[in-house]
């Protein structure tokens, strides 16, 4: 399973049943999770701990040092979780420093090919990010997200779960949870409703967090106006608990 021309420096740890392609290297301090498939010509360095049922093709660089000029060499840390698939060229660096040390993602992700996640971010679980899109430093991704192609996330911006970003949108503010966000700079188009059909929410939850979207977007409300308008609306939820906490959150402002 392991290619004779693959690198492994010694201290590595290899789980059960991993495939290593040839021409691959990975760090002594990298630890790789059971039933992982690793193809040719990826880099994965570290520290980096990496969960089981990962699939990294080729030309992949995962773990590395951080674009960050502040960055000194300090001991960060990379920590991915199970069955995410990371296409090729997709790059992957380290935490710093600066925030908590570590750069994470969650399970079931998928990174098609050249997308980028840099230092300090947190990447949470059932995302899609499509080709070319990049996060920069200390953004924070919700889980379902879904990123279209060549959209650019400006550093410390949280994209909420289930939001949706369409393709070539520049993100310079937070996009609360559900929102679905098009433009450069993005602005919010409404409501990912279809997206959350697809995940089982149903009709009444759906209904209500359009509602609250509406309060939010149509009413020319402060957002403190507004979460306090939506607050008062029937049928709370957790769902809706979802949306008005990526609102409460927000340290860069929302899309608007």
């Amino acid at each position: 399973m392991i290619h004779p021309q693959a690198i492994i420096e010694p201290g590595a740890v290899i789980g059960k049943n991993v495939s290593i392609g040839p021409w691959t290297y990975i760090a002594s301090n990298v630890v790789i999770g059971d039933d992982c498939e690793i193809s040719s010509h990826v880099v994965i360095n570290g520290p980096s701990r990496i969960g089981k049922g990962n699939r990294i093709f080729q030309f992949a660089s995962i773990g590395e040092d951080c674009q960050d000029i502040k960055y000194n060499g300090e001991p960060t840390e990379l920590i991915i979780g199970d069955n995410n698939t990371f296409r090729e060229s997709c790059t992957v660096h380290r935490g710093t420093i600066q925030d908590n040390s570590i750069t994470q993602i969650g399970s079931n992700n998928l990174f098609m090919a050249y997308t980028h996640v840099a230092h300090d971010c947190m990447v949470g679980s059932h995302c899609i990010f499509a080709n070319n899109a990049s996060i920069a430093g200390h953004v924070h991704v919700g889980d379902h997200a879904i990123i279209g192609g060549m959209v650019g996330v400006h550093q410390f911006c949280h994209i909420g779960a289930h939001s949706f970003i369409a393709g070539n949108a520049l993100i310079l503010k937070d996009v609360p949870a559900y929102v679905m966000a098009s433009g450069q700079p993005a602005k919010p188009f409404g409501l990912n409703s279809e997206g959350l059909k697809r995940r089982g929410f149903d009709k009444e939850t759906i209904l209500t967090i359009k509602r609250a979207y509406k309060v939010l977007y149509r009413q020319g409300l402060s957002v403190e106006e507004a979460l306090t308008a939506i607050s008062k609306l029937p049928a709370q939820s957790a769902e809706l608990q979802v949306f008005c906490n990526s609102i409460k959150e927000s340290n860069r402002g929302l899309i608007r």
